[in-house]
């Protein structure tokens, strides 16, 4: 019993004999322990310190940078150039034109800005020469603001004229001949030196039933009749009991209409500036800013143009917005001098 006892004790032996192993092990356990534990610590600190650190924000990629043009306020020139553009590649689609104004190119076709709160001056456009041709006409009727119109009689097209003046809206004169100095030809139904009054009567009377109804008349020519005060006092009187007005396009510096004018008691209009004596964009555009400055600086101005002037209808309608940014207002004949009599 006791040698089986002793047999069946392996265990201890065997422990005694696995000691070395076992500890071992243990030590490599606590070896790899100890290697997590200071890997953790460098990594939390690590994360504390990067958190602590201020990072400098990454810069943008730089390039070149290419030059910028900024485009500067278009001038009254160089709006009409640009207009002039505009309305060549939209001819061909019979475009309205439109205020711009004025009427507007890519700038003159804008709609017109807003008035400014300050008042600059009052402008008056008259167009004379009507009734020779139609198709000279018809860009003027197509004018955004008020317009007048005077027409030749006894032309080819002077009825006609007259009726599609009125049914634009446009305000319509009699543009009466009358003699000049250098002797040209006037046209037909003229007033010459020598008539008596009855028969310059006779003569414009023929030319208000062939023309009117009409807001006034203004003569055509006539250096000669206009420094007669003599004949001017007829032509007033008959005005007056016609109840039209009458402009002086003053073709000569002598004309006696003013002094009659005063001396009757008739307010009358005077011509300030001819527009197209040279019929060229650049050279019509300083005669309007020649009216413009006028204007300031005595109130209003009349400007004076020819249905046969090629470029004058655009011209009037490119600067058209303009004149009303500035502050200048648009009007009539007639309204100009029902204005001074008041």
């Amino acid at each position: 019993m006791q040698q089986l006892e002793h047999k069946s004790d392996p265990l201890p032996a065997q422990g005694k004999k696995g000691s070395p192993i076992r500890m071992l092990l243990v030590t490599g356990l606590y070896i790899l322990l100890g290697v997590l534990v200071v890997a953790s610590v460098v990594f939390i600190r690590t994360l504390l310190l990067l958190d602590a650190v201020p990072i400098a924000p990454e810069e943008p990629l730089s390039y070149p940078e290419e030059p910028v043009h900024k485009p500067e306020a278009p001038k009254m020139a160089d709006a009409l150039t640009a207009s002039e553009s505009t309305r060549e590649a939209s001819s061909s689609f019979d475009a309205e034109p439109m205020d711009l104004e004025v009427p507007l190119p890519a700038q003159a076709r804008q709609p017109p800005q807003s008035p400014p709160s300050w008042y600059q001056g009052t402008v008056v456009f008259v167009i004379d020469d009507a009734g020779n041709n139609l198709e000279e006409l018809t860009p003027f009727l197509r004018f955004p603001g008020p317009l007048t119109i005077a027409v030749l009689p006894g032309l080819p097209y002077s009825a006609e004229a007259a009726r599609r003046i009125r049914a634009a809206g446009k305000e319509l004169l009699l543009h009466q001949p009358m003699e000049a100095l250098g002797g040209q030809y006037p046209g037909p139904g003229a007033i010459y030196t020598g008539m008596s009054a009855e028969t310059i009567r006779a003569v414009v009377e023929g030319n208000l039933a062939e023309i009117g109804p009409v807001a006034g008349m203004n003569n055509h020519q006539g250096s000669k009749i206009t420094m007669d005060p003599t004949a001017m006092e007829t032509i007033l009187s008959l005005c007056r009991e016609r109840g039209i007005y009458f402009l002086d396009s003053r073709t000569i510096a002598d004309t006696a209409a003013p002094d009659v004018a005063k001396r009757l008691g008739i307010p009358i209009g005077e011509r300030d500036v001819f527009i197209d004596n040279i019929q060229e964009k650049t050279a019509m555009i300083q005669c309007v800013e020649e009216g413009l400055r006028k204007a300031a600086q005595k109130g209003d101005a009349v400007l004076i143009g020819h249905t046969w002037s090629p470029e004058l209808a655009a011209t009037l309608e490119d600067v058209y917005p303009q004149l009303l940014a500035q502050g200048y207002s648009l009007t009539t004949v007639s309204r100009l001098i029902q204005g001074r009599a008041q």
